[in-house]
């Protein structure tokens, strides 16, 4: 018997479970079978379809057991881990995170959307505010992608010096209309609390690779994504300056004008207000992780091949750009 117990234990693998956000899905599988394939003892398990502020809450909220977590956005790390303590008083849910790759913003379509031999990057703007398109975001609520759209909305208000646009095609559908408190190019949009629609222009759904069924169905129009999932899923991608796609460190100053306040109940002390920046993924292990040795090792596979870029990861000849270049 312990001779049988003993061959059982040499070949469990060790669970190391990862919650990535969902734009990460795609190069994920992709890490996952190129790491178990060098380190046959470990079992990567990947959870995904979760916009980044779902993933961190899956921890700090629901007190699962995720060793890695990978959001779209680095500063929702320290805002959402670092500052509440963990139930049990001992420290807070994360002590460091290592950013890890650049994207951005761009509208998506098919060949289905409405207008779609119309729209150009110089007449978007006028063929989303059409009354018959139906416009897609992820819930801002929970998705980094999801109040980034609206950033690039209110941004393309200020780069274009054209009014009404987040009115027409945000405020006038929510059934709870949103605040937004301009001061020359600076702009606030306070949400409401319910991201409810009452008007036919505007879909959202919990995380923005939630909307690519819509898309490719013709259930909607078009969609703010990123880049990436835009060619992982082989859409088209209308390219936007990069003075408002959130890309580019240059233009972080014209980002920083444009803040989004969720005004969800969770987030009444803790990471409430986001404001534009360059969008960044961020990687951290919990200080709750259950295999913090085989996390941090697995993190640094993701870090190393994040650096090698996607273009040497067949069959995905997409790219999310490594943050070190």
């Amino acid at each position: 018997m312990s001779i049988v117990a003993g061959c059982s234990d040499a070949t469990e693998k060790t669970v190391v479970n990862v919650v990535p956000a969902g734009s990460l899905l795609g190069p994920m599988e992709t890490m996952e079978a190129e790491y178990e394939a060098l380190h046959p003892d470990i079992d990567i398990r990947s959870e995904g379809g979760h916009g980044s502020i779902q993933c961190i809450r899956q921890v700090t909220d629901l007190h699962r057991d995720f060793d890695v977590v990978i959001v779209a956005d680095e500063s929702l790390i320290p805002d959402m881990m670092y500052i509440p303590p963990r139930e049990d008083g001992n420290e807070t849910y994360a002590v460091s995170y290592t950013p890890l790759a650049r994207n951005e913003m761009v509208i998506t379509y098919t060949n289905l959307s409405r207008y779609n031999d119309e729209i150009t990057e110089e007449n978007w703007m006028e063929i989303l505010c059409r009354p018959d398109v139906r416009t897609g975001i992820s819930n801002p609520m929970l998705d980094a992608a999801g109040y980034r759209g609206l950033m690039v909305l209110l941004l393309a208000e200020n780069h274009y010096g054209t009014e009404g646009l987040f009115d027409t095609i945000v405020t006038r559908n929510l059934a709870q209309e949103p605040v937004v408190v301009r001061n020359g190019s600076a702009a606030e949009v306070i949400l409401p609390e319910m991201m409810k629609t009452s008007g036919p222009g505007l879909v959202i759904r919990d995380g923005s690779v939630h909307l690519l069924s819509l898309l490719e169905a013709g259930g909607i129009d078009y969609a703010f994504e990123y880049r990436s999932v835009a060619e992982e899923h082989r859409l088209h991608a209308l390219s936007l300056p990069p003075e408002i796609d959130l890309s580019s460190p240059a233009y972080a100053d014209l980002y920083d004008d444009i803040n989004v306040s969720l005004c969800y109940q969770r987030f009444s002390s803790i990471g409430s207000e986001r404001t534009g920046r360059p969008i960044v993924y961020g990687i951290t292990v919990p200080t709750t992780a259950t295999h913090p040795k085989e996390a941090e090792e697995f993190a640094a596979f993701v870090l190393q091949s994040m650096a090698a870029g996607y273009d040497t990861w067949p069959p995905r000849p997409y790219s999310v750009t490594n943050i070190q270049s």
